[in-house]
């Protein structure tokens, strides 16, 4: 009989979202090692197409960046690197990316990073009605409208998906 909590205590993410007036929804699932956006979208019955990923990315000069996915896409790191523009663009190693971050990996949120980083977002994304994201801690996304990524953090559409 027991049912998993709807709420989780605040996180840097939900503070950024409520200073800036966001309306978001809380989605509460319970968290396996490596099981992805595969795992939450199947637990909260939502299409892995609308569970955005958040990746902490490098580029040539180790500078981080994020880009953020649709959960059934991975992204392609020449385009990627095409696009922004740089010479290179590569994952951080998962202790890189928690620094930068200051999110645990696989509790990763583009909202309320530790450190400033410029944002990517596939451009399909933007065309979707509602999309969940993590929400700053494993087992946890929030679900907004797609725009509060440009509008709050001034994320900047690319076109680099790879996938089905």
């Amino acid at each position: 009989m027991s049912k998993k909590s709807t709420h989780v205590s605040e996180t840097p993410a939900t503070q950024m979202l409520k200073r800036a007036g966001v309306a978001f929804t809380e989605h509460v699932y319970d968290y396996v090692d490596h099981g992805g956006t595969a795992e939450s979208s199947k637990q909260l019955g939502v299409d892995e197409h609308a569970v955005v990923k958040t990746l902490v990315m490098q580029d040539e000069r180790a500078e981080p960046l994020i880009v953020l996915m649709h959960g059934d896409k991975t992204v392609s790191l020449k385009e990627l690197a095409r696009q922004i523009p740089c010479k290179k663009v590569e994952p951080c190693k998962p202790e890189v990316a928690q620094r930068h971050s200051g999110y645990q990996v696989g509790g990763t949120s583009p909202f309320g990073v530790r450190k400033a980083m410029p944002v990517f977002v596939e451009a399909s994304i933007l065309a979707l009605d509602k999309i969940c994201i993590n929400g700053g801690r494993r087992g946890y996304l929030v679900g907004i409208a797609p725009r509060v990524l440009t509008e709050l953090l001034g994320a900047r559409p690319v076109q680099c998906a790879n996938g089905q």
